[in-house]
């Protein structure tokens, strides 16, 4: 019976070249396309990847690929991923996927830890949401596996897990526009489920969300009604789906109360204290520097807050704060800061999972919820 590896050699062409042009998934000349019909014609042979096909382009013996794609500790890291970037080659792992979904389930979904801005200080938000995802998750019998997601080439370590069977589905976070991950995990039809992608243009694929826009129009509004018109914001560089959408608010509430934006208030910064705490310097240098001040993230509200003490500017009746994501320091320390309903989030995104997992998917695939504004002594005049 012949081989694709045989279709292959009698065009004089290499076997991944010959898996695209039957395949139909890449655009090959007209002249290549052709050697490879005929070829294929003559030998009577219909593509069906098979894993000695695997073993012939990986240039590995039939066992060895069977070891590698069960993740046997036979085969060496370097073998083993061999072995996989033949199998990515050739399309075999939706034979995989559908393989785990069609029969043995791991019970484990992964998610990825992400390097924050600063390592030295952890994510409340993704922290208390991988918690309630967890408790989600083992009420219906399920773990959570996390892992390290490296900072280039973060589709591979997904494609390894679900390839090799670790894993059913994933969560993932921190969605970017043109996001890899999600390109990649779509075409290998792997079940998975975003914590974001509302302000994804065209996004397909199933998620939860919070409004961000609408948070920080919630800010903007509070602030209006105390009085203040001179409005700064701090928030990360532009570039992320989550981060653009709060300067929108930004942006579209000072518009809509007929106020003009300095570009002067604006300050972008990495979420890190020190960096905050410049970032404000820079806001509140400015030549008419604003009343108050809405921070992006909370952390970076503590790096606002500490150079408004090293002024001596007093909240709220110098410069009024407010953050977003309602961390328990600012809780503590008094200021307003947007509330986002992780207690309603997450296992609301498990369950979406859930039917991705199942092939039975929910109806409403892709949910947002609203934010809350949390009013506290930050913004309040006296």
């Amino acid at each position: 019976m012949a081989k694709l590896k045989d279709v292959a050699e009698l065009a004089y062409v290499p076997m991944d070249v010959a898996f695209q042009v039957l395949n139909g998934s890449a655009d090959i000349d007209a002249e290549t396309s052709r050697r490879v019909a005929k070829a294929a014609e003559s030998l009577n042979y219909s593509l069906r990847i098979t894993q000695i096909d695997i073993a012939d382009l990986a240039g590995v013996a039939k066992g060895t690929v069977s070891y590698a794609l069960n993740d046997s500790d036979l085969i060496k890291p370097e073998t083993r991923q061999k072995v996989l970037d033949a199998a990515a080659a050739l399309g075999y792992n939706l034979n995989i996927t559908a393989r785990n979904l069609r029969t043995n389930r791991a019970g484990v979904v992964g998610y990825s830890w992400h390097v924050a801005d600063d390592p030295s200080r952890m994510n409340y938000v993704l922290d208390r949401f991988i918690y309630l995802v967890t408790a989600a998750a083992e009420a219906q019998h399920y773990h959570l596996l996390t892992f390290i997601q490296p900072q280039s080439g973060a589709d591979r370590v997904y494609e390894t897990l679900i390839a090799t069977s670790r894993v059913d589905g994933f969560i993932i976070s921190d969605v970017a526009y043109d996001d890899p991950r999600i390109a990649r995990l779509s075409a290998i039809k792997a079940p998975f489920a975003a914590f974001g992608g509302m302000y994804v243009p065209d996004a397909d694929f199933a998620y939860v969300d919070v409004d961000g826009k609408r948070g920080i129009e919630l800010v903007v509004d509070h602030l209006l009604e105390q009085g203040h018109e001179r409005i700064g914001l701090l928030t990360r560089h532009p570039g992320l789906p989550f981060s653009d959408a709060r300067e929108a608010g930004y942006r579209t509430a000072m518009q809509r109360a007929g106020l003009p934006i300095q570009e002067a208030w604006i300050a972008y910064t990495p979420n890190i204290l020190g960096a905050a705490s410049a970032a404000t310097h820079q806001v509140m240098t400015a030549k008419h520097p604003p009343t108050a001040l809405i921070c992006a993230h909370d952390l970076m509200t503590l790096g606002a807050k500490s150079y408004l003490d090293d002024q001596d500017l007093k909240m709220p009746d110098d410069v009024a704060l407010a953050g977003y994501d309602d961390d328990p320091t600012s809780a503590f320390l008094g200021i307003t800061s947007v509330r986002q309903p992780i207690e309603e989030l997450a296992p609301a995104l498990f369950d979406i999972l859930l039917g991705e997992i199942n092939q039975t998917p929910r109806e409403a695939r892709q949910i947002a919820f609203a934010p809350d504004l949390v009013v506290r002594p930050s913004t309040v005049r006296r």
